[in-house]
């Protein structure tokens, strides 16, 4: 049910913390279900449409370590850790990797601040004091981030000083030691409003001046999707990780469901790596870091580099990895399949391919298959497929698949070769293969509405209770591509939201050719009727469906592109032609095939003979039979139809009877009412001047479609 869905949405949170134990860097602390569900209330979740911070940081999510995976507050946390874990990034390649930030965790400061309020470095494990470090970082080509609490104290049971209430007066200091990053905790937060304790520290950085990326470390608690993207850029969407499969794979599972909020500058933070830390297995841990680079997640490494295994190594420093997790477009992949513990994950990239995740969460090894169009790309006749973690390169046309390990993950770059335009006609596009294809709620559905997240289960498109067997179902915020080569003309198409959305939605739809917009439909509600959207395609390359919030949230956006008709190509030449020498966009027939100057016949093909009607013999035509029809694309350039209609005298005497109709588009313009096999060859010319289609229609009168052997005679079609 629609309700349901939207629940499952809102409880996120919930879920997150009412499963995992919280910490940001000490003693943990379980969080009962009850006070989980008391921290979220049930407000419905409203896409994020605010810019990110403004600090032009994170534009590809951020990387580098932090130490507490690997320490936590033991004596071997201290300057001279730091300093090898910088001396290491460079000496091993992480650097050259991307690699950027070292950061420090909980444990730094005194447990008390100084006579003047200030934070103060334990000079036992930092005796040259953070600014030192700092300096020494940066002497690396490196960045140096630094740890503290929205709270009265940090989270370690030692009670370090936090930051609530001495926000400026700490930032200050932090810039003035040459800090470039900031986790900021969330304990002994004494109940104070989270967004107002986030927002405090995000104005304060601000006022120093210099540029401080700011990680928001809040545990997902009061959904920081919808208002930390404001603040700064990242934010903790669930509790801690530890180093076991359950607690990695199912924070996987609790990030996943947010895509929709991760942008440049702002991304959905599912905690630091564990890569290493020896409690997974090295399986284990290249599913870890696929799936975090898969869901755009910082990577910010947990395990002592300095004595890191070569396979620990070969893992964090892979580069075609770390480019999924680095494209520029910004988007996190989304799961686009998952039954009984396999599951695939797809993240469009900003070269038009995909990155593809195919993961094994079960304890036995099994095949797992999707295909280019189920991972939202198309249009191609075969695509490249890159292992990312064997480097072995193959090609498909469609399927993809692998054996997967248990705990495993095949990783594959996806990258379509040169697109195919349409072929030439009035052509739905639902029944067209996209280039791409992005959605804001379970996949694009063709022909169906989007229903819910699944595939396939949406129902009969419908807007203000207008039907239509034909069309994209699709839910804000939704972008779908199509190739069109500069082969197209127009476009054509019924918009509106659909009436699954029973509790309102509102959405824009957009139209582009290339970058240009060239039809808006202005906010459309649930209320409202379909409205008819034309587009002028003439020149193209690209076509663009672009569904956007109405401007109150994303919620029930259930947006219909209906009756979506796409016309390419040129029509016949300049010239009368006969009917039967060109060839039709589609033909269907009552009994065996259309036949080409021939009489229908039986069910075999060419099994007919001269066409004739009551004793007169023609040399061109068409032989059908009821209920037949047959498509041709006139692409405007047509002027007029002239043929003779009747039944075929293989029908026997009197057998037979039919109604020949001529439709210019979807307008009828020609009927020849009721003839029978007794009849002669009657005459119909009719206009098609602009028509794109011309449909020849034979149906039944209405006795059955027995003997129904109808002739199109000598049809002549001109064209300028």
């Amino acid at each position: 049910m629609h309700t349901e869905r939207h629940t499952i949405r809102e409880r996120l949170a919930v879920v997150a913390a009412a499963l995992t134990l919280l910490t940001g860097g000490g003693a943990l602390i379980a969080v009962p279900a009850a006070a989980a569900a008391a921290a979220t209330d049930a407000r419905a979740v409203t896409a994020v449409t605010a810019p990110a911070a403004d600090n032009g940081l994170a534009r590809t999510p951020q990387m580098g370590f932090n130490n507490w995976n690997s320490t936590h507050c033991r004596a071997e946390f201290n300057e001279a850790m730091v300093k090898g874990i910088a001396d290491t990034f460079v000496s091993q390649g992480l650097k050259n990797a991307g690699y950027t930030y070292v950061n420090i965790d909980d444990c730094w400061a005194l447990p008390s601040r100084d006579t003047a309020g200030n934070l103060v470095p334990d000079p036992v494990r930092f005796p040259g004091g953070i600014k030192a470090v700092a300096d020494y970082v940066h002497s690396k080509g490196l960045k140096f981030g630094i740890y503290s609490s929205a709270g009265t104290k940090t989270c370690d049971v030692q009670g370090f000083p936090g930051g609530l209430g001495h926000e400026q007066q700490d930032a200050n200091l932090w810039a003035s030691w040459g800090v470039d990053y900031l986790k900021y905790d969330n304990c002994n937060n004494t109940g104070a409003d989270a967004k107002q304790r986030y927002t405090a520290m995000a104005n304060a950085l601000k006022a120093t001046g210099r540029p401080i990326l700011y990680s928001i470390c809040e545990w997902g608690e009061n959904q920081p999707w919808n208002w930390a993207p404001d603040l700064g850029n990242s934010w903790r969407t669930t509790g801690d990780i530890s180093d076991s499969w359950s607690s990695m794979i199912g924070i996987a599972h609790q990030n996943q469901g947010l895509a929709p909020y991760a942008k440049p500058g702002a991304w959905n933070d599912p905690d630091m790596l564990e890569v290493g830390n020896g409690g997974m297995t090295d399986t284990e841990y290249r599913t870890h870091f696929s799936l975090w680079a898969q869901m755009a997640a910082p990577l910010l490494i947990g395990s002592d580099l300095r004595s890191a295994s070569p396979a620990t190594l070969a893992i964090l420093k892979n580069t075609d990895v770390i480019a999924v997790d680095q494209d520029s477009l910004g988007k996190q992949g989304t799961v686009v399949a998952s039954s009984g513990g396999l599951v695939v994950m797809s993240k469009p990239l900003a070269d038009g391919g995909r990155s593809v995740t195919l993961t094994n969460e079960t304890t036995s090894t099994r095949t797992i298959s999707t295909t280019v169009e189920a991972i939202g790309i198309g249009g191609a006749s075969s695509y490249t497929l890159k292992d990312l973690w064997s480097q072995q390169t193959s090609t498909t046309t469609g399927t993809i698949s692998a054996s997967v390990p248990a705990h495993g993950t095949v990783m594959y770059r996806v990258t379509p070769g040169a697109p195919v335009p349409p072929p030439a006609g009035v052509n739905q596009l639902s029944d067209l293969p996209w280039t791409s294809a992005v959605n804001g709620w379970g996949p694009v559905e063709r022909d169906r509405s989007n229903g819910e997240q699944a595939a396939g289960d949406g129902r009969t498109l419908t807007v203000n209770g207008t039907t239509y067997a034909k069309g994209l179902g699709t839910h804000a915020a939704s972008d779908i591509t199509y190739h069109l080569g500069g082969s197209c003309r127009s476009l054509s198409v019924d918009v509106g939201v659909d009436d699954e959305s029973t509790a309102g939605g509102s959405a824009v739809f957009r139209i582009y050719r290339d970058t240009a917009l060239i039809a808006d439909s202005g906010p459309r509600t649930a209320a409202d009727p379909p409205r008819r959207l034309s587009a002028d395609l003439a020149g193209g390359t690209q076509l663009r469906l672009v569904v956007t919030d109405g401007g109150d949230g994303i919620n029930y956006d259930h947006a219909d592109w209906a009756d979506a008709k796409l016309t390419c190509g040129n029509g016949p030449a300049a010239g009368t032609h006969a009917l039967s020498d060109l060839s039709w966009t589609s033909a269907v027939n009552g009994w065996g095939p259309v036949e080409r100057d021939r009489s229908n016949g039986e069910q075999a093909a060419g099994d007919g003979r001269t066409l004739t009607v009551n004793g007169t013999t023609y040399a061109k035509g068409l032989g059908t039979h009821a209920g037949s029809t047959i498509t041709y694309y006139l692409g405007g350039s047509c002027t007029t139809l002239t043929t003779g209609v009747g039944v075929d005298d293989e029908s026997g005497g009197a057998n037979g009877s039919v109604v020949f109709q001529i439709y210019r588009d979807g307008t009828k313009v020609a009927d020849s009412g009721r003839l029978t096999g007794a009849d002669a060859s009657r005459d119909l010319t009719t206009s098609l001047t602009g028509g794109l289609e011309l449909r020849l229609v034979v149906a039944d009168s209405g006795d059955g479609i027995n003997y129904d052997h109808a002739d199109w005679t000598a049809p002549r079609l001109t064209c300028t």
